[in-house]
């Protein structure tokens, strides 16, 4: 039977509006398929993961806390995780780890908490607690040559700068900072995007995406996926891109 390694890091404190649920999503997908889904989780003080074993790496949403804590710990395995990356090994980041894989995040305070600096952008709170970027929000990405509506839930009051590729447009709602016209970061490998939700079970053309290329890559075919029924999936996404930009 053919399987995805899946590494959920930090279940413990990056667990913001049901992020969870993208670990669910992804087995559910997988399973139906008739593929194996492998899920280990990492915690500080667990033993040290080796990301290059895993076809998928997850990390989803934690407010400023969360990141200050867990910041140290991750550094340490920086050399390896941009090992990773660089051998085509999958990240899906949210919220909280989206920033931290960035150069740095500057907190309310104006504390500075190091990010990973694998990628160029950066991200600054605004000092007003009050003024956040939340709420429903759409975006249109670009999935393999196919342009495809994203839908998700923002809430962040940081504001992220410097992204040479967005993870798409924005259709409706904030993106990246207050009125922005993108959101997230996006390469072939790397999803890191501020859409809670979670944003696959919204979204099962990301998730197949996301799917399709960690089989690709590991067993080197081009493999099409069975189709599977999301009438209901389907029919919520309609009511809500009705509601929100029609």
């Amino acid at each position: 039977m053919k399987e995805l390694k899946i590494l959920y890091l930090y279940p413990d404190l990056l667990e913001l509006y049901g992020d969870y649920g993208n670990i669910q999503v992804l087995r559910y997908r997988l399973e139906k398929r008739g593929y194996k889904a492998i899920i280990d989780r990492y915690c500080i003080n667990d033993n040290a993961p080796d990301f290059k074993s895993y076809d998928l790496v997850f990390a989803g949403g934690g407010a400023d806390n969360e990141q200050n804590i867990l910041s140290e710990d991750l550094l340490q395995y920086k050399d390896n995780i941009k090992e990773a990356i660089n051998s085509g090994v999958f990240f899906l980041l949210i919220c909280g780890a989206y920033q931290l894989f960035g150069k740095y995040y500057k907190g309310v305070e104006g504390n500075i908490v190091p990010g990973l600096n694998i990628f160029d952008y950066y991200t600054e709170a605004i000092t007003d607690r009050k003024k956040r970027c939340i709420g429903n929000i759409v975006i249109e990405a670009n999935l393999n040559g196919k342009q495809t509506k994203v839908i998700g839930f923002e809430n962040h009051g940081g504001q992220t700068f410097d992204i040479t590729n967005s993870f798409g447009k924005v259709l409706f709602g904030n993106g990246n900072k207050f009125g922005d016209s993108e959101e997230g970061f996006m390469q072939d490998n790397v999803i890191a995007t501020y859409l809670h939700g979670p944003l696959l079970s919204k979204n099962p053309e990301v998730t197949d995406y996301i799917i399709k290329y960690c089989l690709d890559r590991k067993y080197n075919e081009d493999i099409r996926l069975d189709e599977l029924d999301d009438e209901f999936e389907n029919n919520c996404r309609k009511q809500l891109l009705e509601k929100f930009i029609n």
